[in-house]
């Protein structure tokens, strides 16, 4: 066995279901990631729109100019319900998180998984090797790696898709010192005239040239995101407190594909539907407790509790009114309150207007008083 065949195997012995070997010259799409910053379509994302970030997405040995290979990895998480429901009715004050932060956070568990892979290679040349790993945290394009290394192709939807195993994937890579056999590109696009993804997507933001707008992104807005989201947004958000699945299972290649999802994503970290009620009382301590090895802790409490306000104003259950009507009186965070004024304002009750006319007159922050003050004129 040869040591390209060799690393291979060993990367599935510890648990990646996809490996391949790119070369690391300079990618033929970097354009359109450029094209992509120029327009703006990163939100508020700056971190990738540093010179450095984007010499460094375009030209892999920018990172190692030692660089003579790349490995690619795919580690795949379970899936969802391949059917979208994303009927409000059916999901009165429970919220929807994705599948990959229903467990373990990666970030915890793949870097040791890859350092030992390293570790593997060294042994196996028998001399240290120059190398840098990442894991979503470094400058490149892995999608494109992925493809150049032939794992699959990037679907309309924007994810690699493998023709086997569908698109629930993770992804890492290593860039290594050494010369491996490369893998051929994955040159067929198999999405063909389907469309089911962007159909499905409830904000329209997948575009023609599979990328999309991530101002409009449901996980943008639920994770990347900080501040006020935009009111014409905040209905087509769903029931989605977390990430966005919907593009994923509208996929057709994601309806036929082995479940060999990794079993360290067994270990349930949060419920796939939280019970609202219950996580809109969560305190700042309680929130950093309970996901503390959960990626929810990326959209830190701020963030997810704005969320969860959004949904259950999307729900417009009565239930909602008393829990709502403390968080926009006490909580203190000025995002918080006016995203709770908004669930408010689209539960037509007497009790949430109520709730409204009294924080209207407490209330000092402006965004917070517009807010409420728009939310009285629909009551």
């Amino acid at each position: 066995m040869n040591t390209t065949q060799a690393i291979k195997e060993q990367a599935y012995r510890l648990g990646f279901s996809l490996v391949g070997v790119a070369t690391p010259g300079p990618l033929p799409h970097a354009d359109v990631f450029e094209t992509w910053l120029q327009c703006g379509r990163h939100g508020e994302m700056t971190y990738l729109n540093t010179p450095r970030s984007r010499l460094c997405r375009s030209q892999p040995k920018q990172i190692l100019p030692e660089c003579r290979s790349v490995v690619v990895l795919g580690i795949r998480y379970p899936a969802p319900p391949t059917q979208v429901t994303n009927d409000l009715k059916d999901m009165p004050h429970s919220g929807k998180i994705a599948a990959y932060a229903q467990g373990n956070d990666y970030h915890n568990f793949l870097p040791e998984r890859l350092q030992s892979l390293v570790r593997f290679i060294e042994t196996r040349v028998g001399h240290p090797v120059l190398n840098r790993w990442y894991t979503d945290t470094g400058p490149l394009l892995e999608r494109e790696l992925a493809q150049r290394a032939g794992l699959g192709w990037i679907g309309k939807n924007t994810c690699l898709i493998n023709p086997r195993k569908g698109s629930y994937f993770l992804l890492a890579e290593i860039l290594l010192g050494i010369e491996l056999e490369p893998d051929r590109p994955f040159t067929k696009d198999h999405c063909g005239t389907c469309m089911r993804c962007i159909t499905a997507c409830p904000t329209g933001c997948i575009l023609p040239d599979r990328t999309l707008d991530s101002r409009r992104c449901i996980s943008y807005l639920t994770i990347e995101f900080k501040g006020f989201i935009p009111r014409e947004l905040r209905p087509l958000m769903e029931t989605w407190v977390f990430g966005c699945d919907i593009c994923q299972q509208a996929c057709p290649w994601n309806r036929f594909t082995t479940a060999d999802a990794d079993p360290i994503f067994d270990r349930h970290m949060v419920l796939s539907n939280p019970d609202l009620l219950d996580e809109l009382r969560l305190t700042t301590g309680e929130f950093n407790h309970k996901y503390r090895h959960s990626p929810i802790m990326r959209s830190k409490r701020i963030g997810y509790i704005r969320n969860v306000s959004v949904v259950l104003g999307n729900t417009q259950r009565r239930e909602a009114i008393p829990a709502l009507a403390q968080t926009l009186m006490a909580d203190k965070e000025p995002v918080v309150r006016a995203h709770a004024a908004w669930a408010l304002g689209r539960i037509k009750d007497g009790l949430a207007t109520k709730a409204l006319e009294m924080a209207a007159n407490a209330e000092n922050e402006l965004m917070v008083k517009v807010e409420i003050q728009n939310s009285l004129e629909i009551q």
